[in-house]
């Protein structure tokens, strides 16, 4: 069986696009924003760890929260037009993905509505959380009666069957202890079985040069399984995805000129996301005395996902804005 191959455009993707506004918003905007949104939390664990100033971090997570509302409204205005658009989105990788963002940076944004509207969090919680359920289930149903390649394990499965372990991150503070601790366990299994059928597909087959990028994802959970671990009073289970990550950052790190060989693309989205995630554990693992090295080693993190993710996220947003990314990453359109 062959590997998961980049999107083959399909035969209208040049075409000229209908009259209306929207009618073809790529989910593939979504995945950076998901990356500034974890930026702005990282932001904030900084001042545990380094003593900054939460006004940075807040003023951060309320921009982000604007942009996301924008991008929201865009992509539900092309759904309203047809909701076929969402089932024909999730058949390609670039839309797979970007529809999982997009209802991760939603649980995610739940921070925001509680530090500014406290009795809106919950309900941008609960809805952020149905959405992700309901993108699943059409996932699932793809992959059930898709075509058998589209089976082939990929890093976006972390996302799909994975992002709802962001929903404590929020939920935690909110008091929701048990719904917390279910998500935990239940995202923990999936991941070690993504992270083993990954393994072993990685020993028996190249990955093809466009896709490299999407292997940064397998950071993402290492990362949010820790931090989630610690909220929850699990700091030895904590310190292990933190040692876990290290190694998963520093394999990608050496690999790095590999992974981006293909140059820029909108899958570069892909990078945002884990970085911040793996910065926010350091330094959660560091401000609570786990050891100066992690402390150290998220600061540098936070340094280098603060000059990434926003440079990531203006080059596919300019894409978004020139009309190229919907025909980059395939797009559906209303």
């Amino acid at each position: 069986m062959q590997p998961p191959r980049f999107p083959q455009p399909r035969p209208d993707r040049f075409a000229t696009p209908k009259p209306g506004l929207w009618r073809r918003t790529p989910p593939a905007i979504f995945p950076p924003i998901l990356g500034l949104a974890g930026l702005s939390v990282a932001w904030l664990r900084a001042t545990d760890a380094f003593g900054v100033p939460p006004g940075a971090g807040q003023a951060l997570m309320g921009a982000v929260t604007l942009l996301y509302l924008f991008a929201l409204v865009a992509y539900a205005t092309k759904v309203a037009r047809r909701p076929g658009v969402v089932a024909e989105d999730i058949k390609v990788l670039p839309g797979r993905a970007g529809l999982a963002a997009m209802s991760m940076a939603g649980m995610l944004l739940a921070l925001a509505a509680l530090s500014f509207t406290p009795g809106l969090a919950p309900w941008v919680l609960g809805l952020a959380l149905a959405l992700h359920g309901l993108i699943l289930g059409l996932v699932i149903r793809f992959l059930v009666t898709g075509p058998p390649e589209a089976r082939h394990v990929t890093p976006v499965f972390h996302l799909t069957f994975v992002g709802f372990i962001v929903a404590p991150i929020a939920g935690v503070p909110l008091g929701w202890g048990m719904v917390s601790t279910v998500i935990f366990w239940a995202t923990l299994a999936m991941a070690v079985a993504i992270w083993g059928a990954s393994a072993r597909q990685l020993v028996r087959r190249d990955v093809p040069a466009p896709l490299r990028p999407l292997l940064a994802i397998h950071l993402a959970p290492a990362s949010l399984l820790g931090t989630v671990a610690m909220l929850l009073g699990h700091s030895t289970l904590g310190l292990v995805f933190g040692v876990f990550a290290i190694l998963v950052f520093a394999a990608l790190l050496v690999r790095a000129r590999w992974i981006a060989e293909a140059g820029f693309s909108p899958l570069w989205g892909a990078f945002t996301f884990p970085l911040a995630a793996f910065s926010s554990l350091m330094m959660i693992l560091g401000a609570v005395g786990q050891g100066e090295a992690f402390r150290v080693i998220g600061g540098l993190a936070l340094v280098a996902a603060t000059l990434v993710i926003p440079w990531i996220a203006v080059k596919v947003g300019q894409m978004w804005i020139k009309g190229v990314l919907a025909a980059k990453t395939n797009a559906a359109e209303a």
